[in-house]
């Protein structure tokens, strides 16, 4: 099946690629169609991966799959949340917004420091689908005090996958692809098509 890929991020779409290519699926990039990335002001992961996957749509004339995902501290009211990728600003790098989660945590004891990654991904077969399948995955641990690991992007090197002993950084991509927020959310959404 051909599909775009809506993402505007280079590392979260060579991941969703990976899972998608085995089973089939000819994905291309918003970015090599020309596709003008939406605002995304929606106030969930949801509201976001259908705005994301009804632009594409609309201007590619394609189905799509968008994912919306992010990293949720309940001792930050849920924060960095859906501003996961700009919690340092517009346009802050990985190492910026994992700085500024440092030290709004710096004073949180280890009990105070469990979070959870989120992803929620959409597949629609038009723009104008009433009924768009939603898939979702969480990934629960504890934000670290200092980073470790040189693997994966994003908040990877803070947070502790208590299951693995390890960082997510850590862990080999193989083993993240399987048990990380995205793979869990990309597992349901195969199971659902299928």
């Amino acid at each position: 099946m051909r599909c775009v890929l809506a993402s505007g991020n280079a590392k979260k779409a060579k991941e969703l690629t990976k899972l998608l290519a085995p089973k089939g699926w000819q994905v291309t990039l918003q970015s090599e169609l020309g596709v003008v990335q939406p605002a995304e002001d929606g106030l969930t992961f949801v509201e976001n991966a259908l705005i994301k996957a009804r632009a594409a749509s609309e201007q590619t004339g394609l189905p799509a799959i968008a994912d919306d995902s992010g990293l949720v501290v309940p001792a930050l009211q849920g924060a960095p949340g859906i501003y996961s990728a700009r919690f340092a600003g517009e346009t802050a790098s990985d190492a910026e917004n994992n700085t500024k989660l440092l030290s709004v945590m710096h004073d949180l004891a280890d009990e105070q420091r469990d979070a959870y990654f989120v992803s929620v991904i959409v597949f629609l077969r038009h723009a104008q689908d009433p009924l768009p399948i939603v898939a979702q995955g969480v990934w629960h641990g504890r934000i670290l005090h200092q980073a470790a690991g040189e693997g994966g992007f994003g908040y990877d090197p803070l947070f502790w996958v208590p299951t693995h002993g390890c960082a997510s950084a850590q862990l080999p991509s193989e083993v993240k692809r399987r048990i990380s927020h995205r793979g869990l959310a990309m597992a349901s959404l195969l199971a659902q098509l299928s």
